[in-house]
């Protein structure tokens, strides 16, 4: 089962790697490694000990980007980006981001271990798909997500 990509620091790190695969509307890019951690939240005002108490035993952290423990967590983590210049109604956005992740999960033991983000690179022709969730546009983008995920296996 594949973990979410959610921080933004993370899709940046993946985007900057060129397409591992490409087809005529996706792109897929992959990063070996893992998430970064979040930072860690600060204390609400009011909230803790005194400004006079006793200083933090440690050097506050410059960078979260600390990675997480190997035995934590799943091995394959997915995001999606699917943007409204592409594909307009949230009907559509919702089809594609499902057939995304049907088509890695069948791929999963496949493809190697790291981050993975698949990126719609251009709209599905409106004209052909006039129906925002019809079964054509199912089927079309099932079939093409298949051949990316192929194509990065090889």
């Amino acid at each position: 089962m594949f973990g979410r990509i959610v921080r933004s620091v993370d899709f940046e790190r993946v985007l900057r790697c060129p397409p591992r695969a490409r087809t005529a509307h996706f792109a897929l890019h992959h990063l070996r490694g893992r998430p970064t951690l979040p930072a860690k939240p600060a204390p609400k005002p009011g909230e803790g000990e005194l400004s006079t108490g006793e200083p933090p035993l440690s050097e506050p952290l410059v960078d979260d980007s600390r990675a997480i423990a190997p035995d934590q967590g799943p091995d394959h983590w997915l995001g999606m980006v699917v943007p409204k210049r592409h594909a307009r109604r949230s009907v559509t956005r919702s089809l594609l981001k499902r057939q995304i992740r049907v088509a890695a999960g069948a791929s999963e033991a496949a493809l190697e271990a790291g981050l993975w983000v698949v990126r719609l690179r251009s709209p599905f022709d409106r004209q052909a798909f006039p129906s925002a969730a019809s079964t054509a546009l199912a089927a079309a983008a099932r079939q093409e997500l298949a051949v990316l995920f192929r194509q990065a296996r090889a």
